[in-house]
């Protein structure tokens, strides 16, 4: 059922170790604070920072949360934008999201391609751990770092337009849980 859905979407404690290498520190009504650990060709990089529900709209299950990190151990940023749309299916809910994603600092470095990468996988592992939180079997992903092979961040090291020092990715996905 797809407000079921969209109350597990939407409680950020629930989800977070759906997200790999997401951790929560604390949590006051919309906003919430926690680090991320990802892992970017041969770096291995963890950001702290802020988080916010900016729109949690329960009649037309979209949320829409912005993001602010900086490298605990360098002077990179993260900044993302995270659009949800929830929409029923009948005997599956289908979950969009979309993310834009800006990053300074070290991780630039390895461009577009190699940062869609990592999103990519990133929401791929949450939307599978979302997908069992949602059928019952509640079996969350380990909360490890992501690992994006050397060869693709070195195939990308070029930046692909990117202005130099920042990097920025935008990813899409829709998969469709049970209920």
């Amino acid at each position: 059922q797809v407000d079921r859905a969209f109350e597990v979407l939407t409680d950020i404690e629930r989800i977070a170790p759906c997200m790999p290498g997401a951790t929560i520190d604390s949590v006051d009504g919309r906003d919430f604070t926690g680090r991320v650990k990802v892992k970017v060709g041969p770096m291995q990089i963890t950001y702290r920072g802020k988080a916010r529900y900016e729109e949690l709209d329960a009649e037309q299950y979209r949320a829409v949360i912005e993001a602010r990190g900086q490298e605990t151990r360098g002077s990179g940023t993260a900044n993302a934008t995270i659009r949800a749309h929830l929409t029923d299916k009948g005997d599956e809910t289908e979950v969009t999201v979309v993310s834009n994603l800006s990053v300074t600092g070290r991780p630039a470095q390895f461009g577009r391609g190699v940062m869609n990468e990592v999103g990519a996988k990133l929401l791929g592992q949450f939307a599978t751990c979302l997908s069992e939180k949602l059928s019952g079997s509640d079996d969350t992903a380990d909360a490890a770092t992501t690992d994006v092979g050397a060869d693709a961040a070195a195939a990308d090291a070029a930046g692909a337009g990117a202005p130099a020092g920042s990097t920025g990715a935008a990813g899409a996905g829709a998969g469709a849980v049970p209920g």
